[in-house]
C-alpha cells in the first residue's frame, strides 16, 4: 500500500520545458529592468533641464554623464533581451523539429515491419498465384463453354423462345371479379305443326262441290 500511494508520477515536464521557462524568466526581468531606467532617464533629464535654469551647469553636466551611461547599459539590456528571445524561439523550434523526427522514426520503423512482412519476393509470388487462379478458371468457364452439344444449344434456344412467348402472350389477369352470365330466353319459333290454324272461312257451296267433282273425275 505505501508503494502504491507513494509512488511518484512521471513528470511531462521535459528538460527543455524548464530551459525555455527559465529563458522567459530572464527575459521578464530585463523587461521590467529596461522599463525603470528608461522611466529614470526621462527624470534625469528633466533635472538636467533645471539645473541649467538654475544655472548650475556643472552639474547638469555630472548628471548628463551619468544618463548618458544608463542610456549605454539601456542598449545592452535591449540586445540581451533579443538574445534571450532568440534562444526561446529556437529551442521551441527544436521541440517541433523533434516532433517531427520521432514521427518520422515512427513511420520508418512501421514501414520497415510492413516491408519485412510483404517483401518484393512475397509480392511477386501472390501476383504469380492470382495470375494462375485467373488463367485456371478461364480454363474451367472454356470446358464448360465447350461441354455442351449441337442438341442441348437447340433446346436451350427452344426454351428461351417459350419462357420469351409465355411472357408476351399472357393475357393479364383482372383485378375486379367478373359478372355473374344471365341465362338468356330461348326465341320460340312458330312452326307449321303446331302453328294456330286460322279460322276456315264460309265457301260456297256449288264451289265446294265442283272442286269435289273435278278430284273424282277421270283426267281425259
Amino acid at each position: 500500500m505505501g508503494n502504491l500511494f507513494g509512488r511518484k508520477k512521471q513528470s511531462r515536464v521535459t528538460e527543455q520545458d524548464k530551459a525555455i521557462l527559465q529563458l522567459k524568466q530572464q527575459r521578464d526581468k530585463l523587461k521590467q529592468y529596461q522599463k525603470r531606467i528608461t522611466q529614470q532617464l526621462e527624470r534625469e533629464r528633466e533635472i538636467a533641464r533645471q539645473l541649467l535654469r538654475d544655472g548650475r551647469k556643472e552639474r547638469a553636466k555630472l548628471l548628463l554623464k551619468k544618463k548618458r551611461y544608463r542610456e549605454q547599459l539601456l542598449d545592452k539590456t535591449e540586445n540581451q533581451i533579443t538574445s534571450l528571445e532568440t534562444m526561446v524561439q529556437s529551442i521551441e523550434f527544436t521541440q517541433i523539429e523533434m516532433k517531427v523526427m520521432e514521427g518520422l522514426q515512427f513511420g520508418n520503423e512501421c514501414l520497415n515491419k510492413m516491408h519485412q512482412v510483404m517483401s518484393i519476393e512475397e509480392v511477386e509470388r501472390i501476383l504469380d498465384e492470382t495470375q494462375e487462379a485467373v488463367e485456371y478458371q478461364r480454363q474451367i468457364d472454356e470446358l464448360l463453354a465447350g461441354s455442351f452439344t449441337q442438341e442441348d444449344e437447340d433446346a436451350i434456344l427452344e426454351e428461351l423462345n417459350a419462357i420469351t412467348q409465355e411472357q408476351i402472350e399472357l393475357p393479364e389477369v383482372p383485378s375486379e371479379p367478373l359478372p355473374e352470365k344471365i341465362p338468356e330466353k330461348v326465341a320460340v319459333k312458330a312452326s307449321p305443326d303446331w302453328a294456330p290454324r286460322r279460322p276456315a272461312q264460309a265457301r260456297p257451296a256449288g264451289a265446294d262441290g265442283a272442286a269435289r267433282r273435278t278430284r273424282g273425275s277421270p283426267s281425259g
